[in-house]
């Protein structure tokens, strides 16, 4: 593959086969994988559970060792110290020692890598606030809630000021508002010329966030690229949502559509392509049936993912 200074992540057909106790049986977690990431961007790692996303991420960080393929941080071999180094990793259920407090947890990884001083210090508290857990700072780990572990754990991956971001299910056990927090994290990282890699479930999240994606489906890439050019921008569908049906009309109307749902008194219709969508506006409005919207439909991540990984 390709290495060049605005290669920040590179992964080369890595492949991983781990065998079943008692029986010996041969089970391909993650096959052949090839990717690129580059500086600045936001990138998304997609895959129904099982796909292999959280293994290939272990093999990233040195979890697991792969079974063959390569990878390479920055230019450096993964996961090798010194790519290490310019990495700050989430993992999708982080381990927090429960005798410390956030202060105390993320100082130790501050320094793990390196830091120390009054300016570990100050930076431990700006990053403990800035994942929204100021308030907590120094409260036993144990009493905790979830997603304030979640927190947690984000800080000790942003306090030694890291190049990638590797955040395995950042978003897990947040409520609305600390996913909102944790997405406008990720965009203020990546302003700040850091590059993000990030798996989740959440498709809307992904959407909104990253630049490119790659999407797994049994060990293997089945779609990877700009998301721009991975959704299709031939497909046009349009909702059509007709207000006070009539009963006598419904089944007439819902035909025009390729999906039709009641809800009250009003219909709507799923119709794809232009000639559809006018037969359907003709036949309401011969009926004398009022039109109350009619909103086209671009394709979305989750029809992509949808069709690539089910």
């Amino acid at each position: 593959m390709t290495e060049s200074p605005e290669i920040v992540l590179s992964v080369d057909r890595l492949a991983k086969t781990f065998r079943k106790p008692f029986t010996r049986r041969k089970v391909e977690a993650v096959r052949g994988v090839s990717f690129e990431v580059k500086r600045g961007h936001i990138f998304g790692f997609l895959g129904p559970n099982g796909a292999g996303k959280t293994t290939t991420i272990k093999m990233l960080t040195g979890l697991i060792a792969p079974t063959s393929g390569r990878a390479s941080i920055l230019g450096q071999p993964a996961p090798s110290p010194d790519a290490m180094g310019k990495v700050g990793f989430l993992p999708e259920n982080p381990y927090v020692y429960p005798y410390l407090t956030p202060r105390e947890f993320v100082s130790l990884c501050g320094r793990l890598n390196g830091m120390g001083g009054a300016s570990l210090a100050k930076e431990v508290v700006r990053v403990l606030e800035r994942v929204g857990l100021g308030y907590a700072i120094d409260r036993p780990v144990r009493a905790l809630s979830k997603g304030m572990l979640q927190r947690t754990g984000l800080a000790a991956a942003l306090v030694h000021g890291p190049e990638l971001l590797l955040l395995d299910e950042p978003m897990s056990g947040l409520d609305p508002v600390g996913r909102k927090e944790v997405r406008d994290l990720i965009v203020e990282e990546s302003e700040a010329g850091r590059t993000v890699f990030f798996s989740s479930h959440i498709l809307a999240d992904v959407e909104m966030l990253c630049d490119h994606v790659c999407i797994l489906r049994r060990g293997e890439v089945v779609a990877g690229g700009a998301i721009s050019e991975l959704l299709k921008s031939d497909v046009r569908r349009s909702e059509l949502t007709l207000a006070e049906v009539a009963d006598a009309h419904v089944e007439a109307l819902s035909a025009l559509g390729e999906r039709a749902q009641r809800r009250g008194r009003s219909l709507v219709l799923e119709v794809h392509g232009d000639d559809a969508v006018r037969k359907a506006l003709e036949a309401a409005l011969g009926l004398g049936v009022r039109v109350e919207s009619l909103v086209p439909k671009r394709e979305t991540l989750e029809d992509l993912f949808v069709r690539e990984a089910l």
